[in-house]
């Protein structure tokens, strides 16, 4: 299982953005290695934002990470808020934004072993392999 960052679903329906091919290239390997891909509402939130102006890729993004049977939207607990917290006030020598702080919580909490995402602020946390 993998979590899937929303630079990584930038990266893959902005076919302007510097890691469009790796991407593309990525979300390929993880489907024939048939991983499930999870994400969390603040992800999907992130990731709509960015294309918020273009309504074809609007829906794109609606079908990508709401509609598709391959994604799973990971509910957000109390416990991985406590612990995004925790993760923003211990290490406020990062540049952490609270999405990226609940990521890790929930990558924590569900043990997953890896993370796709092209923001380097993901490896920081060294609890799972960044791929990107």
């Amino acid at each position: 299982m993998i979590l899937a960052d929303s630079s990584f679903w930038i990266a893959l329906r902005d076919r302007r953005d510097t890691h469009h091919e790796r991407a593309s290239a990525l979300i390929r390997e993880i489907l024939a290695k048939r991983w499930p891909i999870t994400i969390t509402d603040h992800i999907f939130a992130e990731t709509h934002a960015y294309f918020v102006r273009s309504v074809v890729l609007r829906k794109t993004i609606i079908r990508d990470l709401l509609e598709n049977p391959v994604v799973r939207l990971e509910t957000i607990e109390a416990a991985d808020r406590n612990r995004a917290l925790k993760y923003l006030r211990e290490f406020d020598d990062k540049h952490w934004s609270y999405c990226d702080a609940l990521s890790f919580a929930v990558i924590e909490r569900l043990k997953l072993p890896f993370a796709a995402s092209f923001d380097h602020h993901f490896g920081q946390p060294g609890s799972f392999e960044l791929i990107r």
